[in-house]
């Protein structure tokens, strides 16, 4: 097997050490160096040391949950080349699994170039990428004054579309402060609420306890708390914005993205579109293609492979926004593939279109260009031809094509 990196290491992290195993390639004989370090700073700054003192080129890991980060920030100091190593891709064989072991493999596979890195983005990219797990738990919290409110019998979530609009919240700060009265409950909702008076009123006729109230101004605080936080997160972001403001305009202009969804984008992919060979590996990495599933000529499934959670669920919001757009590509796209695979493989599949956009404005530097949705039909005039013949043939008709008199 050809040897790639004759100076290298692998190492095993965990959340008290860190497993290293240097592997030096000499007149070829092979030299192995196993030592353990803990993964305070100090002792990182020896393990980088140590490697150094080594002339090691390369460095792989695993990305076992987030112990790697401390040990990855440490050595990024440009003198190694880092390899951070998908833990499923680069399993030892069962029953020989020790900390040494696992080091020593990571470093035989290095050695070879058979360990395929995972997509790290610079430190400027990780720092656009807090916000979401505020929305979660604001999310969670929202849930939680739902669920208070049906304990209570209250079924706001019934005739308001929005429990945390401007009526909702209303309505629910009346409640902690004791009133009890439908109709004047009922009579603090919004003029352009759909449902009627009388909806409203059997709606919030409940049970409303001590308990329920107290539990209502707990939630909404926590809510209004993250609130806060996201506020203060997303002026953060504006000024960290800088490097990524053009990139930001470009994605704008995609229907469906607006300034928050290019910010998630630009989190996960960054700016850089020369680390994916072409649209395609981008959109594998994302995990938005069908996985390879093949056994004896027949495929077994076509199913997404999990991944990328962030990039893909945003991905997917701005794909229902942009199908939403008159006359436009990415509606006409939807419409087709749903007729015949249904709304969630079209809406995948729209999602997908944008991410391919995104990655040649991004490495073109262009804006986005709408197709139109007459795009599908600028196809050769028999290929449209045998389509609507065979439409009309699964309807059972017997159609006989003659053209038209000059």
């Amino acid at each position: 097997m050809e040897l790639l990196h004759r100076r290298c290491c692998g190492l095993d992290v965990h959340k008290a050490t860190v497993v290293a195993c240097l592997r030096l390639v000499a007149d070829g004989k092979v030299a192995t160096e196993v030592r353990t370090f803990q993964t305070t700073t100090a002792d990182l700054l020896r393990l980088s040391e140590w490697l150094a003192a080594n002339d090691c080129t390369h460095v792989a890991m695993e990305a076992t949950g987030v112990y790697w980060k401390p040990v990855w920030h440490i050595l990024d100091d440009g003198e190694f080349e880092l390899v951070l190593a998908n833990a499923a891709h680069v399993k030892n064989v069962p029953g020989r699994k020790t900390d040494v072991n696992d080091a020593m493999w990571l470093a035989e596979l290095l050695a070879h170039g058979l360990i395929r890195a995972s997509f790290v983005p610079d430190t400027q990219t990780q720092e656009l990428r807090t916000r979401k797990q505020l929305v979660r738990e604001q999310s969670s919290h929202m849930l939680r004054v739902q669920k208070t409110l049906e304990d209570a019998n209250i079924k706001l979530d019934l005739v308001l579309s929005d429990l945390m609009g401007k009526s909702g919240r209303a309505m629910i700060e009346a409640l902690i402060a004791g009133e009890t009265n439908p109709a004047k409950l009922a009579g603090l909702a919004d003029r352009r609420v759909k449902a009627s008076p009388e909806e409203l009123c059997e709606a919030l006729r409940g049970r409303v306890t001590k308990h329920h109230r107290f539990l209502l101004r707990l939630h909404l605080n926590q809510i209004d708390a993250l609130d806060a936080a996201m506020a203060t997160l997303d002026a953060q972001v504006e000024v960290n914005l800088g490097p990524f403001r053009t990139a930001v305009e470009q994605m704008i202009s995609i229907p469906g993205i607006k300034n928050l969804g290019a910010q998630v984008i630009v989190s996960e992919i960054g700016i850089d579109m020369s680390r994916f060979p072409s649209a395609a590996h981008l959109i594998s990495w994302a995990c938005m293609s069908p996985r390879n599933d093949e056994s004896a000529g027949k495929r077994r499934s076509n199913r997404l492979r999990k991944g990328a959670a962030w990039l893909k669920t945003t991905l997917v919001q701005c794909a229902w926004a942009a199908v939403k757009k008159k006359d436009s590509y990415l509606q006409a796209q939807f419409y087709r593939i749903k007729a015949r695979r249904g709304p969630k493989k079209a809406i995948m599949a729209v999602a997908a279109s944008m991410l391919t956009a995104i990655y040649h404005m991004l490495k073109d530097g262009t804006m986005y260009q709408d197709l139109g949705r007459k795009h599908f039909d600028r196809r050769s005039t028999d290929q449209q031809k045998n389509s609507l013949v065979k439409r009309l043939a699964d309807l059972g008709y017997a159609v006989e094509i003659k053209p038209l008199a000059a």
